[in-house]
């Protein structure tokens, strides 16, 4: 049963003098609080539960409505729940799918309860979530019940401030010590017993059984280890991959061999554990992670791709943070003292092969470099070329999006190749087409000719982000759509070059019906 509402006056209608308006006034708090029908507070519980695998969120549920439903009892009932399943703690209300719906359900004055009820902190909030939430609850008149502080929270209170800043902090605590002790323990495994850690296996490798669990508990519950043995199927394909890689293959050519032998790639020869990937073939990027794996050496690894919490948005703080895999360098890796499973490639192959992806000859990445990346687009298909070394000079191609992974379409037009030397030259032209007109004390682009005064034209192009647009066919260059007037970088070379084939097949036919013997017509002559 609830209380009866306060500021009704006590049998009889009278209350001593002095009392009666207070006694007013409190009764219309309480009414303004939302106190409805005989004086009950309608609550709405709100529970979560971080994951169903390791935790049943049926008795989850149960508990936590159990402690609100003892927190509210004899003040109010409760009417409706939101209960999140499989999410964390670690994400703001906002993006907890019951929670956000609570949150939306705030403005509307006929959401049918009047206050909100939680049967535990840490299921609820976590860090300072609870200090971005509290002005809200506030603005709409929401007063929020939760059992640490023994019924409603006092926005104003020091106790209740300083109690909840407290929980706060534990329950941020509490995540990361787990996740130091999770990762402690995983860095171990790997280094001393060299443990399947769990995952998909390697392209190449099968799990197979180890014997019984290591941790008794688990072994008690009839859990098995696992380790990865070489499948039959696709080990032999990533031997031969290292193998041509060894060779001097590059993986462009690799991925392009594997698709015209048919060879099944990864997600086609597993679908059950790549739902997420279509299976229409090799790609360069797969074939370059298979080359880069150190597992198949016989070696477990563990931390090459760890997990980042990123803010989801920078610009806004309160939608939280939000877990990526981003690559560690080889030092940041754990690898197993000793080999744990069946080796695809041995050490020295496997590091040899990664050597090869290094630059040949003294013309490395280190000493190249590329005035125009990034400002030049490709007159036939839009594409922006891509930066090349050619005959030791910087030069800029586009292949319109021919890769040698695979087969080329005849009908793609010739690649388009031009040298940076060819357009430096008549970047003055460019800035005459884009000069404005000069101010008093100014400097027109018009005015830069020397060295120093290209490279201030090319900041200023890339601060523009001004697009310099090459057409193969005719050699010119223009700054901007069709309709800008275009400067010719150079003689149409493929014209000239076209005139002298039709003019050298011509000779050659020629001396070809000279030296032909003649044939007879079958008449007297």
């Amino acid at each position: 049963m609830c209380a009866a509402p306060m500021g009704m006056l006590p049998p009889g209608g009278r209350q001593p003098d002095g009392d009666t308006l207070a006694s007013w006034a409190e009764g219309l708090a309480s009414r303004g609080q939302g106190i409805r029908g005989r004086g009950c507070l309608r609550f709405v519980f709100y529970g979560r539960v971080s994951t169903e695998d390791w935790q049943d969120p049926v008795t989850s549920r149960a508990r936590q409505l159990q402690q609100a439903a003892m927190l509210v009892a004899g003040h109010g009932m409760i009417v409706a729940e939101s209960f999140d399943t499989g999410e964390s703690r670690t994400l703001p209300w906002v993006r907890r799918p019951q929670a956000a719906a609570l949150v939306a359900a705030l403005a509307d004055p006929d959401r049918g309860w009047d206050a909100i009820v939680i049967g535990e902190y840490e299921r609820a909030f976590y860090g300072n979530q609870f200090a971005s939430m509290a002005p809200l609850f506030q603005h709409y008149g929401i007063r929020l019940w939760m059992p640490e502080v023994g019924g409603p929270v006092d926005w104003h209170g020091e106790d209740h401030e300083e109690t909840l800043v407290a929980l706060g902090l534990s329950s941020k605590r509490e995540i990361t010590r787990t996740r130091i002790r999770v990762r402690t323990a995983m860095a171990a495994q790997t280094l001393e017993q060299g443990r399947y850690l769990g995952g998909r296996p390697p392209y190449g490798y099968r799990l197979a059984d180890a014997g019984p669990h290591p941790n008794k508990a688990h072994a008690a519950w009839g859990r098995r280890a696992h380790k990865l043995e070489p499948d039959p199927e696709t080990a032999s394909v990533v031997r031969w991959m290292f193998a041509q890689r060894l060779a001097g293959m590059s993986a462009a050519r690799i991925t392009r061999a594997l698709n015209d032998a048919g060879v099944p790639c990864p997600s086609a020869s597993d679908p059950g554990r790549n739902r997420h990937r279509t299976g229409g073939g090799w790609t360069l990027r797969t074939v370059a992670a298979i080359l880069a794996n150190p597992r198949y050496t016989g070696r477990q690894v563990w931390n090459r791709q760890p997990s980042h919490a990123v803010l989801v948005d920078p610009a806004n703080t309160t939608l939280g943070h939000k877990q990526v895999q981003r690559w560690n360098l080889p030092e940041g890796w754990v690898i197993s003292r000793r080999p744990a499973h069946a080796a695809l490639v041995s050490e020295a192959d496997f590091i040899a092969a990664q050597d090869t992806t290094a630059p040949r000859g003294p013309a490395g990445p280190a000493v190249r470099r590329y005035l125009l990346a990034g400002l030049l687009a490709c007159g036939r298909c839009g594409r922006r070329l891509e930066s090349c070394w050619s005959n030791g000079k910087p030069a800029y191609r586009c292949r319109h999006g021919y890769s040698s992974a695979v087969v080329p379409d005849p009908a793609r037009p010739g690649n388009a190749y031009v040298r940076e030397d060819q357009i430096l030259p008549h970047l003055a032209a460019i800035a005459i087409l884009l000069a404005a007109p000069a101010g008093p004390g100014s400097r027109s682009r018009a005015q830069l000719t020397g060295p120093v005064d290209v490279a201030l034209l090319i900041d200023q192009l890339r601060a523009d982000g001004t697009v310099l647009t090459y057409d193969p066919d005719g050699r010119t260059l223009r700054a901007g759509g069709q309709d800008a007037p275009a400067v010719t970088i150079g003689a149409d070379t493929a014209g000239v070059r076209s005139r002298q084939d039709r003019e050298r097949r011509t000779a050659q036919e020629e001396r070809a019906n000279r030296s032909a013997p003649a044939v007879a017509t079958g008449k007297d002559d």
